[in-house]
């Protein structure tokens, strides 16, 4: 076993000083009162300070109060004050608190301090803080085991001493009550132990004989007991603030992970679903290769493409950028292809355009657009008849002349205008010739510091226009995705002409 060095323990001394843990942290505020209650103590016992009886009560009272804020700060960890806390109110937790704090309002009777056969003390303590966290039932119940308490110790203020400490609890119920059975906080907790104390010093005045002997109590206990039960109340208060804090903390908390769980639920499906509209499997075309490579940037995107049998002789090719939020705009997408898919076989590719333009313009948002490219491809004849809504050109390998072609870009994206017209174009594709559609995720995925993303692919399509679609989809692949990172959806389509 390793022996923890000097350097160890300081750093684990430093560790609970910090508060990261809730245990070690107790036991430090813990050992700070005990250490403060015994050099008082000493304090009064050695009389090494001059002081007056007001400042001698005060002080005892003050102690008093610290060992009561270390019980206090115990109990307030236990389970059925964390229940009520929460409002769960039963009748063993309401039972097991009314004893808690019966218990600490007898410890501050017995604690207290004689002042001219009256008792100096914090016993209405214990009653007001649980009558502020339970209500009135609990706040009566700690009064009542207080104040009988009192009553059989005897003295000629035990009767208005017995009365202040049970309505301090009642009363403190009622604003518990009053306040829609919530905790009042830090600030009218103090008030009301300060008004309270003042009632329990009248009703002293009105209730306690000889009167003479009653007012010199009064004059001597007035500022102690206020003091010292509000000092009480306050750390008392304090401490029930911070762990409703912690409470509110953790349920902001499990809102939030079970928000993100449900959402991360959410994006599965509509990552599913979204997954439905792309091929699941590439037709087979007379006279031509096809691969295709599609990666999402998210769990949703906004890219697709496809590939749509319109008759023997013609196939739909569509490839699209949806600009915008990921989860909209894949909706976006869903809706665009559908439209394409469903019109495909009775209108020509500007006619098509347009007249899906015209659907999606009226609805949706000012953030978004679709740049999209759709054409049919004539087997027979190797023709390829597009349209270009301001999507990347797609790059065309001559194989007779091993030269790279731009195709036509559009300036105009669907969505931004009611009306469109879009300009058609046809290319011819002979043997061997490859047929490249992309989006930009792909240009920024193959991004470098040797060069753009651009000059790489078309250097890969010049050295690999030999392979078969597939071949050259894995190496695009395996260049594009060397980073984790892919900032953005990735499509990429290849035709390569095999004709006879």
């Amino acid at each position: 076993m390793s022996k923890i060095t000097f350097a160890q323990r300081i750093r684990k001394i430093r560790d609970y000083m910090t508060g990261d843990e809730e245990v070690p942290i107790m036991y430090v505020h813990a050992i700070m009162a005990i250490v403060g209650s015994v050099s008082v103590l000493m304090i009064l016992e050695f009389g090494e300070l001059p002081m007056s009886n007001v400042q001698h009560s005060l002080l005892v009272l003050i102690e008093k109060a610290c060992v009561i804020v270390v019980i206090a700060y115990v109990v307030s960890r236990l389970k059925v004050f964390s229940d009520v806390l929460d409002g769960k109110f039963t009748l063993k937790n309401q039972a097991i608190l009314i004893l808690i704090f019966g218990a600490i309002s007898i410890f501050g009777t017995y604690s207290g301090v004689d002042v001219f056969g009256a008792m100096a003390n914090v016993r209405d303590l214990g009653p007001m803080v649980a009558g502020l966290i339970g209500g009135p039932i609990i706040g009566l119940g700690a009064g009542l085991i207080g104040g009988l308490y009192r009553l059989s110790l005897g003295g000629f203020t035990a009767i208005p001493c017995a009365i202040s400490t049970i309505l301090s609890g009642l009363l403190a119920g009622l604003i518990f009550i009053i306040n829609k059975r919530r905790f009042v906080g830090i600030f009218w907790a103090v008030v009301f132990a300060v008004l309270m104390e003042s009632l329990h010093m009248l009703i002293t005045l009105a209730i306690a004989r000889p009167y003479s002997q009653a007012l010199a109590v009064v004059e001597e206990l007035t500022v102690p007991m206020i003091v010292s039960n509000a000092i009480g109340v306050f750390i008392f208060a304090f401490i029930i603030s911070n762990l409703l804090r912690e409470k509110e903390t953790e349920k902001e908390r499990d809102l939030y992970f079970d928000e993100l769980e449900r959402k991360k639920h959410e994006l599965k499906v509509a990552s599913k679903i979204q997954k439905s509209f792309l091929p699941e499997k590439l037709p087979v075309i007379p006279g031509f290769d096809v691969a295709a490579l599609n990666i999402p940037a998210h769990e949703v995107g906004g890219d697709f493409y496809d590939f749509i049998p319109i008759s023997q002789e013609k196939v739909g090719v569509v490839i699209a950028d949806v600009a915008g939020d990921s989860f909209p705009a894949s909706l976006l997408m869903a809706l665009s292809q559908t439209i394409i898919r469903g019109e495909a076989k009775q209108q020509d590719p500007p006619s098509l355009m347009k007249y899906l333009n015209n659907l999606i313009s009226v609805d949706i948002g000012p953030d978004m657009l679709i740049k999209i490219l759709y054409g049919e491809l004539n087997i027979k004849k190797g023709c390829f008849t597009y349209v270009n809504a301001a999507h990347l050109p797609p790059l065309l390998f001559r194989n007779s002349t091993k030269e790279l072609e731009e195709l036509f870009k559009g300036t105009k994206s669907l969505g931004r205008m009611g009306e469109i017209e879009l300009e058609e174009h046809e290319v011819k594709m002979e043997n061997g010739d490859v047929l490249l559609f992309y989006t930009d995720g792909l240009i920024e995925a193959l991004d470098n510091s040797d060069g753009s993303g651009e000059e790489l692919l078309r250097e890969i399509i010049h050295q690999d226009h030999h392979l078969s679609p597939s071949q050259m989809i894995e190496n695009i692949k395996s260049k594009a995705l060397k980073s984790e990172m892919n900032p953005d959806d990735l499509i990429l389509a290849i035709l390569k002409a095999n004709m006879p």
